[in-house]
């Protein structure tokens, strides 16, 4: 078993009075493909960023294996006024690189994701799936070896949703480190992209994770005796 990358112990997250997370109990390994799935507001977002240290947890233990780095996209990714090509070397810059060698590394970011021929342009003129893309660029760039993404194909049209899932796929495939797999974490509505992505699903509903799975087992096993829920989810989605 490779080393953990997260674990969770009673952990939950509150704003205010209001409970989003409750009772998690989870480990995540390294090369592990997590799918998080459930209805809106069931905390799957919540989770992403609790477990990228966005938010801090309100009850329980969360340990987070410090050797690994991690990098999130989020369903909407926030476009600075600046060029395709500044906006992901700004984030190296941001991290250590200096600017000549981030702009030279963003430049190649942009070739991997398909972009380079509007590297000029300005980031918020680009579509919906360029921008994803771009954000892609941005965060592969650092070279993590976790990624975690929210809902990353959610808002695209379908030639875009491809696009964005192919670079997803093909960056898991490909560890930064030899003895480090690359490991993901999305959340996603679409039960397809879960089947393609994914090696493990895990259900939630009302904050609490109410069933954890291998991929194949979540899809093709009857759900209804221990995972009822679970199952009406299932339902609902493929009808």
């Amino acid at each position: 078993m490779t080393a953990p990358v997260w674990r969770a112990s009673g952990m939950g997250w509150r704003w205010g009075a209001q409970w989003t997370l409750r009772d998690i109990h989870l480990s995540i390994h390294a090369g592990e493909r997590v799918a998080l799935v459930g209805a809106n507001g069931s905390g799957k977002s919540t989770l992403l960023r609790v477990l990228h240290g966005l938010l801090k947890p309100a009850e329980g233990t969360l340990q987070t294996n410090p050797h690994v780095r991690q990098g999130m996209l989020f369903q909407r990714p926030h476009m600075l006024r600046m060029s395709a090509q500044r906006h992901v070397a700004l984030g190296l810059w941001l991290s250590g690189v200096p600017w000549k060698d981030a702009s030279e590394k963003a430049r190649q970011a942009l070739v991997q994701v398909g972009l380079q021929d509007i590297a000029k342009q300005a980031a918020p003129t680009l579509s919906g799936g360029q921008q994803q893309r771009l954000a892609m660029a941005r965060v592969c760039a650092l070279l993590p070896h976790v990624l975690l993404l929210d809902e990353p194909t959610a808002s695209l049209d379908p030639r875009a949703k491809r696009e964005v899932e192919q670079l997803i796929a093909a960056y898991a495939a490909n560890p930064v480190d030899a003895d480090t797999p690359v490991t993901l974490v999305f959340s996603s509505h679409n039960l397809g992209q879960v089947k393609r992505l994914a090696t493990r699903v895990l259900y939630l509903e009302q904050g609490r994770i109410l069933a954890d799975l291998p991929v194949h087992e979540f899809f093709n096993t009857p759900l209804e005796a221990r995972y009822p829920q679970a199952h009406l989810f299932l339902q609902g989605e493929t009808l």
